[in-house]
């Protein structure tokens, strides 16, 4: 019986379906050249295992509910199957928060293919109403021996783009890449943090009712006077020293056993 990443096929239940839509998402694409692993970083983070034989045609989503920073996610994860350069961006451009550029540290070719990716973000974020976070990522480190691509042109490679650098090895460490996606989930966190933050004063002219005016103003509204009045304005968002205090506020969870993190898989990854 064929298998996903050793597990048969399920399909996820009507409570696991509304467990995950109560989640916030973070959608992460993975782009690189062919055989730079974008499907084998994929697998080691989504299963701790790795595979070295795969369909480097099959484009696929996949989505596991992660805890980062003691905070849940649904986190989905296109693993994309561009070959030699990127083609109809526009399916992940639409649909990422946040991007991974892999290359091979092994191959020059995948290196310079990284940055034609790295050129498209930069050219989409320009018009973007969000900025999406972008690590670099070379992988294979296992395969230092072969090393064509120093790490510090790597990470000169990163800076010259803004993007955050990493070097990790899909055959052998788990951790170091389950430590990149979180941090793409962290980036996004951080970029809605920042947009959250810088938020419009508004300013509310307020004018007294033709009532509660002095006899003055009333009569030179009349064209009885020339005397001018000010309307009051009234700044809604700052309160006056007087109204200001200081409320510190006190919460206690109850102690709960953890729950260890579920996987979802959209569509099917098959290990011959």
């Amino acid at each position: 019986m064929s298998s996903m990443f050793g597990k048969p096929r399920t399909t996820p239940c009507a409570t696991e379906r509304h467990l995950h839509s109560l989640l916030p998402e973070c959608n992460v694409a993975i782009l690189g050249c062919r055989g730079s692993g974008k499907s084998a970083l994929t697998v080691k983070f989504l299963t701790k295992r790795f595979i070295s034989e795969y369909d480097p045609n099959l484009e696929d989503t996949y989505a596991s509910e992660e805890v980062v920073d003691q905070q849940p996610v649904l986190l989905k994860v296109m693993d994309t199957a561009d070959q030699d350069a990127p083609v109809s961006c526009e399916r992940y451009l639409n649909w990422a928060h946040a991007y991974l550029v892999v290359y091979s540290i092994n191959n020059r070719k995948s290196f310079d293919g990284s940055q034609q990716y790295l050129e498209i973000l930069a050219l989409h974020s320009k018009n973007a109403q969000h900025e999406a976070p972008v690590l670099l990522v070379g992988n294979k480190l296992d395969m230092e021996q072969y090393r064509q691509i120093t790490k510090a042109e790597g990470a000169s490679l990163a800076t010259k783009y803004g993007c955050l650098f990493y070097e990790v090895s899909a055959c052998l460490d788990f951790e170091s890449v389950q430590h990149v996606f979180h941090e793409a989930v962290r980036e996004v966190r951080r970029e809605m943090e920042r947009h959250m933050a810088v938020r419009p004063l508004f300013i509310i002219e307020e004018k007294s009712p033709l009532h509660l005016l002095p006899p003055a103003a009333v009569a030179s509204k009349h064209g009885l006077a020339t005397f001018n009045t000010l309307s009051t304005v009234n700044y809604k968002e700052i309160p006056s020293v007087a109204q200001a205090k200081l409320v510190t506020v006190k919460s206690s969870r109850a102690q709960s056993k953890r729950k260890a993190p579920t996987l979802t898989l959209l569509k099917g990854f098959k290990i011959f």
